[in-house]
Formats: structure tokens, sequence, C-alpha cells
């Protein structure tokens, strides 16, 4: 009796096991949840997306001289365009459950083209529209081939081999950090109506499936918190409570400042070169590349994340290439319809996976299905594209927060007593925050980046680069990891790079089939190393 107690008490000192895949996964990525609770699922990943391609298309349209209309349509063309891109990389691409949305990383150089000389001779802000929107799909076209060779020829394969846990750390958290500027100061827009959505997706997350010892509210909280918090953010408005508040607050808080309702059509199906024939241009095309290079590196840290919480195995290095290359067909889309910006794996869908435990492959795919609905009939779609935007920011103050803890989560495979690890951990993060904190603040005074050459081609490269925190973390941490050390042989284990052996080739791990192999037999034709 004395030794079981005494062993029992030895237990508790016990580190935490590693997993390779995340425990407490109600639906992995290979099974799905009941039709009706996917569908609702589904919507809710709908919703999220939805608010990353309004912000973009918010910040682009007017940029680039477009109203209401063309913002309504270039919304429409968005979300037409992430559905086909989600399917593909749902089905042939890294086949983890991951949406394909609109990326931030392409608005420095598409607001660059704009206020280029070129386009200034237009006077016209519609057809000022009109001309950048096709020198915009130019690059992206040209933008798109980069990615493609880089997915396709292996070459991203390559560069992922040597990635450890220690490397992908910062790169994963950063990922998510990174954006904290859409979380809380776009919250604070609208504090009454943001802070309100933030504290109900705590409370239907986190205490009410605690209290009732089951699972399924916490499901269903996003739905819920833009429910409570829309309804009341239209009570606000139709009881007057902005009439007198700024333009600014007005447009945050009110719930028919959008604008889009009246300006979307009922019916509109986006078609390619929607807005005339591309134009390209050296400079532009090479910004872009740059963009999309950025693109890819944040897409790896979403893969990785939305692996983990799909209770996958470690992406082996051939699918994430493989999901690079398709990274790149949807690039080339999105520069076809002329969606005004490339695509990228979204981070805040990734983080609704860790929400709601539900990291269903199938339920992305319903979700895309909801994308090619609503950008068909565009009053509908605009109806919902007219959630202010602080209920959206309230819900990336947790999603957001969900990749970066993913990120957090590959340290166990880590050994953090090395000072070794500590320097290259901590200098990683703390270099891919400040840098991109000193880049952003430098262009917001001044005008334009820190570098400021005579060429604007190659200073939007600099800025795009150094504006990502998470492209700045791996630069940083995937050489310390590689170069600092080598000849000590404890350097290896230190850095986890022994946990993720078997993972480095696709036929290593049993698992990896199960997750990641190509459907309807493919693999024989295409297959992965």
């Amino acid at each position: 009796m004395v030794a079981g107690g005494g062993g029992g008490k030895a237990d508790e000192f016990l580190p935490h096991p590693v997993k390779d895949q995340l425990p407490g996964v109600d639906y992995c990525v290979t099974s799905s949840p009941s039709w009706p609770e996917g569908v609702i699922l589904g919507f809710q990943h709908y919703l999220v997306v939805l608010g990353t391609i309004v912000i973009v298309s918010t910040i682009l349209v007017p940029l680039i001289g477009g109203g209401n209309v063309e913002k309504a349509e270039t919304i429409q063309t968005l979300l037409f365009v992430a559905a086909i891109n989600t399917l593909l990389q749902t089905l042939f691409g890294t086949r983890l459950p991951v949406v394909v949305g609109a990326s931030y990383s392409f608005l420095i150089p598409a607001v660059s083209i704009a206020f280029s000389t070129r386009m200034s001779v237009f006077v016209d802000p519609h057809q000022r529209f009109k001309q950048s929107m096709r020198a915009i799909q130019g690059a992206l076209i040209v933008a798109s081939f980069f990615q493609i060779i880089v997915g396709f020829f292996g070459f991203w394969r390559i560069f992922a081999r040597f990635l450890s846990p220690l490397s992908v750390a910062p790169l994963v958290t950063l990922t998510g950090l990174g954006l904290f500027v859409l979380g809380f100061p776009k919250l604070a827009d609208c504090v009454e109506i943001g802070l309100l959505a933030l504290v109900i997706i705590v409370i239907f997350s986190q205490y009410i499936p605690e209290r009732m010892k089951s699972r399924g509210a916490d499901r269903f909280a996003i739905i819920v918190s833009i429910g409570i918090a829309w309804a009341f953010a239209e009570i606000l408005t139709a009881a007057g409570a902005y009439n007198k508040r700024s333009p600014k607050t007005q447009l945050s808080c009110r719930t028919d400042r959008s604008g889009l309702i009246s300006a979307a059509p009922w019916i509109r199906v986006p078609y390619p070169f929607q807005w005339g024939r591309p134009s390209f241009n050296a400079g532009d095309a090479f910004a872009v590349i740059a963009a999309s290079l950025v693109a890819i590196v944040e897409s790896t840290g979403t893969f990785i994340a939305a692996s983990r919480f799909g209770s996958a195995t470690p992406v082996p290095p051939s699918v994430l290439s493989r999901g690079v290359g398709w990274l790149g067909i949807g690039t080339l889309l999105d520069g076809i319809f002329g969606s005004g910006t490339g695509s990228t794996a979204s981070v805040e869908n990734a983080g609704l996976l860790g929400l709601t435990r539900v990291g269903s492959r199938r339920v992305i795919q319903i979700s895309a299905g909801f994308m090619f609905f609503f950008s068909i009939l565009g009053k509908f779609g605009a109806v919902l594209a007219s959630i202010p935007l602080s209920i959206i920011a309230a819900i990336y103050c947790v999603l957001f927060a969900y990749v970066a803890s993913a990120g957090l989560g590959f340290l166990q495979f880590c050994n953090l007593n090395s000072y070794r690890s500590l320097f290259i951990l901590g200098l990683s993060l703390f270099i891919g925050l400040s840098v991109q904190q000193y880049f952003n603040e430098y262009l917001l005074i001044s005008g334009h980046g820190p570098v400021h050459t005579g060429s604007t081609a190659f200073n939007d490269i600099v800025q795009v680069i150094f504006s990502s925190p998470a492209t700045v973390a791996i630069i940083v941490a995937y050489f310390l990891d590689l170069t600092l050390r080598r000849g000590d042989s404890l350097t290896r284990r230190d850095s986890g790079r022994h946990w993720w052996e078997k993972f480095r080739n696709f036929n290593h791990d049993t698992r990896s089939e199960e997750f990641y192999s190509l459907p309807f037999n493919l693999n024989r034709f295409f297959p992965s190393y």
C-alpha cells in the first residue's frame, strides 16, 4: 500500500509525454461529423474567411479607385476563387483541412502599383481601378509560376527537410501572433460591440462546456457570438446611439454603413479577365514574387498548425512542397479572375480547427460550397459581409491565439534546458516581431519604408519580406539552427530532429498514407517521397 502510494506521488513529477499527434481532437482529418453538424461547422468557416476577404477588399479597393460596386464585385471574386482553391488544396494539395483565402502580404505591392506614376494619368477613378486591377493581374500571373516551380519541382521539399521542431515553433507561433494588429486594435474601433463578442466566445467555448460536462456549445461559439453581437449592433444602430458620433465610429459600429447590400447584384458569376486584358511590368512582377514567397512561408506555418489541430502526423516535406505547388495554381487563378490579391492558407480558419476540435477535411470542403453559393448570389452574401468588422476582430483574438499556441506546442520536442535552444527561440521570436514593428512604423511616419532607393520594385520587395513576422522569424531560426554548434553531438536532440526523423520521407511512417495520400489512387502517377 505504501509502495503504491509512493509510486503515485512520483508520477506527479514525470514530464508530460511527447505526442506526435494532438490528443483530444473530436474529428481528425479523415473523419467527419454528421452532415447537419458538418454543414453548420462549414458555415462557421465560411464566416471566418469572409471576414478576411472583406477586410482585404475594404483596404484595397478604395486605394485603387473603386467604390462600393467594385468592392462588392471584388468580394464576390475573392470568394469564388477561394472556393476553387480550397477544394484543390484539400483534394490534391496537402489534403489538410485548410481554407485558402486572400493574403495580406500582396497588399503592399498592389497599393504600390495603384499609386505608380503610370496610373496617375487616369483621372477617372473607375478607369484607374480597372487599369490597376489589370496590372495586378499580370503580376500575379507571373508570380504564380514562381510558386508552382518552387512547389512542384521540389525546391520547397529541400527547404522543409531541414526544418526542426525548434525552427518550426517560432514560424507557427508568429504566423498567429504576427497578425495581432488585426485583433484588439480593430476590436477597439467599436469596443462595446467587439468586447461583447469576445466575452461571448470565451464563455461559450470554455466555461459552458465545463459546466455542462459535455461538448457541443464550444463548436458553435462563433455563430452564437456573431449572432448576439450583430443583433446588439442592430439595436444600437436603430436606436440612434451612433447618430452624433464621428464618421469613423459610425463606419465601424453601424450596421448600415458598409454600402455592400445596395451595391451588390442579385446574381453574378465572376469570370476570367473580367477587368480586361492583364498588363505586365517587370518591377510589379518582382514585388509580387516577393509577396508570393511570404505567402509560401506563412502558408507553411498554417499547414503545420492545421496538421496539429487535425490530429495528423507531422507533414512530410514532399507534401508541404505539393501544397505550395497548388498554392501557385491558386495564385494563377487569382490573376486570371482578377481578385486583386494572391492566395494563402487562412490562419484564422486553422485557429477555428483548434477552437472546435474538429479537424475534418470534409467540413472545409462544405465551407467551399458556401463560398460558391454566396459568391454568385451577391445580395445574400452582402448581408453577411456587412457584419461590423469589430466583431470579426474579436473572433480573430481567439483564433490567432490558437495558432500561436500550436506553434508553442512544438517545443515539447525540444530541450528547453539547452542555452542554444533558448537563444534560437528567443531571438527569432523577438526579431520577428521587432523588425516588423520597425518597418511598419517607419512606413506610417514617413510614407515609405526604411529602404527608399530609386527602384520602387526593390523598395517593395524589402518592405514585403520584412513586414512579415513569420518570414523574419524563420529566416533567423532556420539559419541559427543549421549553423550554431553543428559539431555538437547533442544539437540534433536539442532541436528535436530525432522525433521527426521518421517523417522526413513519406513512406517511413505508415500514418502518412492515411492523412496525406492523394485520392483516386493518384499516388501511383504522382508519388510522394
